[in-house]
């Protein structure tokens, strides 16, 4: 057996694939019998106000009606946040934990991204009326 690997035995893994081939059979019946929810055809006479991307991606609409310069900042930092945990930062935590010591700037990065792309699209989903005011939600 390597080092550091946990023996596994095949008989665990037919059960999970048979589970996925359920659950993948049952959800394309169910979209074959429950129409999806869309909206009439889209009419350029009849613009809605506020216009609003899918869920998303309001958080880059929200950047970008800040600046439009912003969107510039996001494909900079992309391919840094999807290198994040192979970027030689500091040392490879010795066990699998939570928030372990060693990682901790790749953990504060990953979480601080997390809550802004959280918040932005908390205030374009909420705060925004029409012609993209800030407004009360209720």
């Amino acid at each position: 057996m390597k080092r550091g690997y946990v023996k596994s035995s095949p008989h665990f893994f037919r059960p999970v694939k048979v589970s996925m081939l359920l659950l993948v059979a049952a959800l394309i019946g169910l979209a074959w019998l429950i129409p999806a929810p869309l909206q009439e055809q889209a009419d350029i006479a009849r613009v809605p106000n506020p216009v609003k991307s899918a869920w998303f991606l309001l958080w880059i609409q929200e950047l970008v009606s800040y600046s439009k310069y912003l969107i510039y900042l996001v494909l900079a930092l992309t391919p840094l946040f999807l290198f994040l945990p192979w970027l030689p930062i500091g040392t490879p935590a010795a066990k699998a934990t939570w928030f372990p010591k060693e990682q901790r700037l790749v953990t504060v990065t990953a979480l601080a991204l997390a809550a802004a792309v959280l918040a932005l699209t908390l205030v374009a989903l909420f705060f925004r009326g029409p012609n993209w005011q800030l407004v009360a939600p209720f």
